[in-house]
């Protein structure tokens, strides 16, 4: 099949100046760029007016399960993505063992559901890759759990590992580089990831460099401490030796108001120091994740019954009340919880649909209950299983950090629950839409740029993220003018609009507008070289 792309503008993911030209698709590859004749095409797209990018990168998202269950991807692929990072926070699906998944999937039930019915027919990463490849609409990368890791040499407990443990994670991370990996992530507020020190995440990051990947971090802090938790993972970098990669790199909660330009420093002086830095962020306010995340890392070790059961300890259960509304928990970033701040996104049992959309604080408000007696009875009634909105960013931060020259696109989207983060739909559009045309932050070359380019500079892609003869035809067509996002907080599951058109390998996945259902996405794997194709 040979289509041509008329008389679009031609923005490539090099943040240099658009340009009009005719594109050519022969099959899954780009084929010609310039004037072309239409007579060779069996279709022929008029892009008049219209923009021609390279397709999105989202360089953290949370789809590992969702696009296995819905193959077809709404979520991303009506926001121009077509190729998505996995395997983030430390908690993912690969490798494990039956035991290991059997926790992962209680563990990440907020993020991802955990369906009773589902063929979980792989346990290493090269399995769940092939699987992958059965056909999903996107392309995705994977990164390396470090949780996940962890729990299947030293377990779920607060525990530190024995430089003989430390050797079998190098291993088991070394065999899972060299089946297609890109990287290693870490979620150091969650866990058990947030039990290892930095001796442990210093020797497996030497590993990932060996390999040519880099080192995925949700640090230890977005909150109280959050500078000193970005200054430790640069130091990590550069006694590793492994790029680094910051996940959602945001300064949230009360101390870090108007703090980004500190950070900025921060980055740019280790960049000129020598350091392989880049990272991403969503352009949103709110933050999401599971409520059982804010408890203290002593409070959840080991298994979800044992955390359950201590949520019915009456000793165990003050000192959480302590940790949590006087001293700051370690799972909340270290500050205290802001109970009217805490919204629930989504739970497991329904029960409690009524609670959706609603805070800790409005709940407990209505039932002439204590905010923290609300939080610990949902947490011990719905398994561990809620998720949340954590309403406590800054857009002075947000928009400073955009604006970085190392930063990319990253929606951190989570598509569960009944009123789940609407960035998990809205991320790409709102940087086009909102900041982009709407409030002038960035030429729309350098936005493009942020979503394209520099994501597969990061990934060592070896034929995607531009527009170049020979490349993948993964593209996205859409109008400038009128490219936005309507997912909200209240209807969260809302298509972008102002894209016509998104190709991944050359396969129209969004057709005049329209999803068309296709899964020409494949896992795309490191090979022997360090690229990913």
């Amino acid at each position: 099949m040979r289509t041509l792309i008329r008389s679009a503008t031609v923005i490539d993911g090099t943040e240099k100046p658009g340009y009009i030209a005719d594109v050519m698709v022969d099959g899954d590859r780009i084929a010609e760029i310039g004037v072309i004749s239409p007579s060779s095409a069996d279709r022929v797209i008029d892009a008049d007016g219209l923009v021609l990018a390279p397709g999105f990168i989202d360089m953290h998202a949370h789809s590992d399960l969702q696009i296995l269950l819905n193959p077809a991807h709404p979520s991303r692929i009506t926001q121009g993505v077509t190729t998505e990072v996995l395997g983030q926070d430390g908690l993912s699906y690969a490798p494990v063992t039956d035991d290991v998944l059997a926790g992962v999937r209680r563990k990440i039930a907020g993020w991802n559901s955990d369906p009773q019915d589902f063929e979980w027919n792989w346990r290493s990463v090269s399995e769940y890759l092939d699987r992958l490849d059965r056909g999903i609409a996107t392309n995705v990368a994977y990164l390396v759990p470090h949780g996940v890791v962890r729990a299947l040499v030293v377990g779920w407990d607060e525990t530190p590992a024995t430089e003989t443990q430390i050797a079998e994670m190098q291993r088991i991370v070394a065999q899972a580089m060299s089946e297609g990996a890109v990287g290693l992530s870490a979620g150091l507020t969650y866990t058990p990831g947030m039990y290892a020190d930095n001796d442990e995440l210093v020797a497996l990051c030497r590993t990932v460099a060996e390999y040519g990947g880099y080192f995925c971090p949700h640090h230890r802090s977005y909150g109280a401490g959050a500078m000193e938790a970005y200054a430790e993972m640069i130091d990590l970098s550069t006694r590793s030796g492994c790029a680094l990669h910051l996940a959602h790199a945001t300064l949230n909660f009360g101390p870090n108001k108007g703090r980004a330009p500190e950070l900025l420093a921060l980055l740019d002086a280790a960049t000129e120091a020598g350091a392989d830095i880049s990272l991403d962020t969503y352009p949103y306010l709110p933050g999401a994740t599971t409520l059982s995340a804010i408890l203290p890392s002593w409070a959840s070790a080991g298994s979800a019954e044992e955390t359950i059961a201590r949520l019915a300890d009456s000793t165990a259960l003050q000192r959480i009340r302590e940790q949590l509304e006087v001293t700051g928990s370690d799972g909340c970033h270290g500050v205290t919880a802001e109970w009217h701040t805490i919204e629930i996104s989504g739970v497991l049992d329904p029960r409690f649909d009524a609670y959706v959309g609603r805070t800790i604080a409005d709940i407990a408000a209505d039932e002439n209950r204590d905010p923290f007696d609300v939080c610990i009875g949902l947490l011990r009634d719905d398994r561990l299983g809620t998720g949340i909105l954590q309403h406590v960013g800054h857009e002075e931060n947000v928009r400073a950090i955009m604006r970085h020259p190392r930063h990319t696109g990253g929606s951190d989207g989570l598509l569960v629950g009944a009123k789940p983060h609407p960035r998990g739909w809205g991320t790409f559009a709102r940087y086009l839409g909102h900041y982009c045309r709407e409030l002038g932050l960035m030429s729309l070359e350098e936005c493009v740029g942020h979503l394209t380019g520099r994501a597969a500079t990061r990934l060592r892609l070896a034929d995607r993220g531009y527009i170049r003869p020979g490349y993948a035809a993964d593209l996205v067509l859409f109008d400038p003018q009128t490219v936005a996002d309507t997912a909200t907080f209240e209807q969260p599951r809302q298509p972008a609009t102002g894209f016509t058109h998104v190709f991944v390998r050359g396969r129209p996945a969004l057709d005049d507008g329209e999803p068309t259902g296709a899964t020409a996405g494949r896992a795309l794997r490191r090979g022997p070289d360090g690229s990913v194709r």
